[in-house]
């Protein structure tokens, strides 16, 4: 299924300005939201993946110049080449999270088939148990002020009966026959380079050099056993949708090796009423036209609780206030974003026979120049 143009997903000419499309995504994003009576999760998606390209300079010029597949999505939904080569491993929300490929890269990957490298190995030559992955879903609250998530894991930890040494109590290690105690065999392979002798990891004792007198009787020698565990995990305040926490040695464990590592990616939940781009939190709030005329306080919902703020006189539909240190926070530093307050002036579709005199009255003093 090919994608809608961006620029009319978000209903803005292609010569839109920086302003314009900011709140043309705001007026969308509102009558969108999934949480609202009538919203569309499919739209609000479309919604902020438009938004999220057209907000940048560069992004929106890649995608002026080359379409979809300038910002790492083809028309056709595959087969576009992204100007970022490492855009599409997962999402990461715009948090600069660094995804770590671990020891010499892909790299490593290809030549340790060579040269003795095994699978599930980590950069030391140790044995590596598998990574493994969770979702955790937080509430936007909890989001911007951090929170402690319990973790419920099923996954292969350290045997409890033999302490991962795989050995039945009472037992001991012996030498291992097939390797000689050495943990390493050589093969010879056969290659476009001719016979090339490769040392890899005696499958027996797996690198050891030494196997059980008797296998332990609860994990038959594996060192492994099926267990559930929970963590507890400190999420930091200011952390967005689509970031991955990275717990080394968290993952599941392997015999004569180290764990492998736990990948947390995060899911926010969309709020009723808010909004958020990076650290900035934006909502809207409705006003009268005698309000907006006249100038008037109002209660704003923020984050942080019930804020009290100024509207001038004089005040037009669309203006910006700023509400700062009502934001979220960096997740570097103690500092606060804003929250960014867009005001609506509504205006009236039933008027009382009073209320039209009045207006007719000012529309006529008006003409007669009495306010210029």
């Amino acid at each position: 299924m090919s994608k809608r143009d961006y620029y009319e997903v978000l209903g803005v000419s292609k010569s839109a300005s920086e302003d314009e499309i900011k709140k043309a995504f705001r007026k969308a994003a509102v009558k969108y939201h999934p949480d609202k009576q009538g919203g569309d999760e499919a739209k609000f998606k479309e919604i902020n993946e438009a938004y999220e390209v057209l907000k940048d300079k560069q992004k929106r010029q890649r995608y002026d110049q080359f379409g979809h597949a300038g910002v790492g999505g083809a028309s056709g939904g595959s087969g576009g080449f992204s100007g970022n080569p490492f855009e599409g491993f997962g999402g990461f929300g715009g948090q600069n999270v660094q995804f770590d490929f671990g020891g010499d890269g892909m790299f490593g990957d290809i030549f340790s088939q060579f040269f003795g490298g095994a699978t599930g190995s980590n950069s030391s030559g140790r044995r590596q148990g598998r990574d493994i992955e969770t979702n955790v879903t937080l509430s936007f609250e909890e989001a911007v002020f951090g929170v402690e998530k319990k973790i419920g894991l099923t996954l292969d930890d350290e045997c409890e009966h033999c302490h991962g040494d795989g050995v039945e109590p009472g037992h001991s290690l012996k030498t291992c026959e097939d390797c000689k105690g050495a943990g390493q065999q050589t093969r010879v392979m056969n290659s476009i380079f001719g016979q090339i002798q490769q040392a890899v990891t005696c499958p027996t004792c797996h690198g050891r050099g030494k196997v059980p007198e008797k296998n332990c009787s609860v994990c038959n020698g594996k060192g492994t056993a099926r267990r559930s565990r929970d963590i507890t995990l400190k999420i930091p305040a200011g952390i967005d949708d689509g970031a991955t926490i990275r717990l080394r040695e968290h993952g599941e464990a392997v015999q004569g090796g180290t764990k492998g590592d736990l990948y947390v990616n995060i899911r926010v939940k969309a709020h009723k009423k808010f909004t958020r781009e990076g650290d900035i939190i934006l909502s809207e709030e409705h006003i009268s036209m005698v309000d907006a005329a006249l100038g008037t306080e109002i209660d704003v919902e923020t984050v942080d609780g019930v804020v009290r703020m100024n509207i001038p006189a004089g005040t037009q539909s669309g203006t910006d206030f700023k509400l700062s240190g009502h934001g979220v926070p960096h997740l570097r530093n103690d500092s606060r974003g804003p929250h960014i307050v867009g005001v609506i002036v509504d205006t009236p579709t039933k008027l009382t026979k009073k209320q039209r005199e009045l207006l007719e009255q000012f529309d006529g003093a008006k003409k007669r120049g009495l306010f210029s």
